[in-house]
């Protein structure tokens, strides 16, 4: 029998997962923080069934967007359910993290916990400092003292900032150039994490992704917002022209890459991690608009955003060539299997509260330009 370790009353232990230190013969023992979130949650689901001696626990403060429906399939499942645990805590919080590194000794720290919604970071900069920056550097800090082996901190192409039409893509060398404070907040995550390595020789490596799409996304975003509407037949709201470019990865693609990193990367490097997948905004809508057999008179075009990045773009080669990864999806094979899973799957967004809109912004006294309006967002049911 596993025994249990006494946790304190901050902190919510799920039975299952090893409670030994580092490496144990074969195994290894990972921390996920932010695993109830969409990449988090679908890293661990990867992770868990691909990785037959990894043994995850899962670190997450259980925001809006973190939810333990999210990985209701692993619970059901005794194969790997038995090599998994779940601690309910925030990173920035030092002590509830320096208990968690005594307690269950990773071998791997893989940083995906971060407020990520550019919009809300246009409301409230505050909460992003605190988890994205703060919390970044407490993680940093109790894996150098407990000498972990391996830091991946999960960052993103939005560090560069924006590409014109004819730019190459961002490389690794790129200079960091963030837009708004969500960005700004990642590229100070990174740099901290850098200096990190440099100055503590804490084995990190960053991974700078572009934009996710796939299963158990928060409604919030993109992609699933525009497939709610089309399926709830309301106006599909659409920043500033549709001409905004972002470059798509499938977020099973992300998780592999993100396992070979953990297992090839080298240490201090920085990784991009893309799938050439360039897109118009008003492209994706139109996609799925056809996917699900609505006309495109449902696009609604709505003032930009502040500081509204244009297009963004990264070279992957290096991932490419160190990890022979490769992604396996494509954008438009994969909107139609998306559409059925929203149309299958309610609860991701039955308990969602609808997104920071413009009107927010408003009431806040900020530049009405900040989002979606109120009348054009999707209804979320309650």
């Amino acid at each position: 029998m596993t025994p249990q370790r006494r946790f304190p009353k901050s902190m919510k232990c799920i039975p299952g997962g090893i409670r030994s230190r580092g490496r144990v013969s074969n195994e290894m023992k990972v921390l996920v923080t932010g695993g109830a979130g969409f990449i988090g949650s679908n890293f661990i689901r990867y992770t868990l069934t691909t990785r037959a001696n990894w043994h995850v626990v899962n670190l997450d403060k259980l925001t809006y967007a973190g939810n333990l429906d999210n990985l209701a399939d692993i619970a059901d499942d005794p194969a790997r359910a038995s090599r998994y645990s779940f601690v309910h805590g925030n990173i920035a919080d030092r002590d509830l993290v320096n208990q968690v590194f005594e307690a269950e000794g990773p071998a791997v720290v893989v940083n995906f916990a971060a407020e990520s919604h550019v919009d809300r970071s246009i409301l409230d900069p505050a909460p992003f400092m605190e988890t994205n920056v703060c919390g970044t550097q407490v993680l940093l800090e109790a894996a150098r003292r407990h000498e972990v082996g391996r830091f991946i901190q999960i960052s993103t192409d939005e560090v560069y900032g924006s590409l014109g039409p004819d730019d190459p893509p961002f490389s690794e060398e790129s200079p960091l150039a963030p837009n708004s404070p969500y960005s700004a907040s990642k590229a100070g995550a990174d740099l901290i994490a850098r200096a990190y390595y440099r100055t503590y020789g804490t084995p990190i490596i960053i991974a700078r992704c572009t934009n996710n799409y796939g299963p158990y996304q928060h409604p919030e975003k993109f992609i699933p917002a525009m497939i709610l509407c089309a399926l709830q037949d309301r106006p599909l709201p659409i920043y500033g022209d549709g001409q905004n470019v972002r470059d798509w990865i499938h977020v099973e693609d992300h998780c592999r890459a993100i396992a070979l990193l953990v297992e090839h990367g080298r240490i201090g490097e920085v990784y991009n991690i893309g799938a050439a997948c360039e897109r118009r905004n008003i492209d994706v809508a139109r996609a799925i608009l056809k996917s699900v057999g609505r006309p495109e008179s449902l696009i609604r075009f709505v003032p930009d955003r502040p500081g509204h990045d244009r297009r963004y773009a990264v070279n992957a080669e290096k991932l490419r060539k160190e990890t022979e990864w490769t992604p396996r999806y494509s954008l438009e094979d994969a909107i139609p299997v998306l559409v059925r899973w929203y149309q299958e799957n309610k609860w991701p967004y039955r308990s969602s509260r609808r997104p920071a809109t413009s009107s927010d912004a408003s009431r806040k006294g900020l530049d009405a330009r900040g989002a979606t309006i109120d009348s054009l967002a999707p209804r979320w049911p309650v």
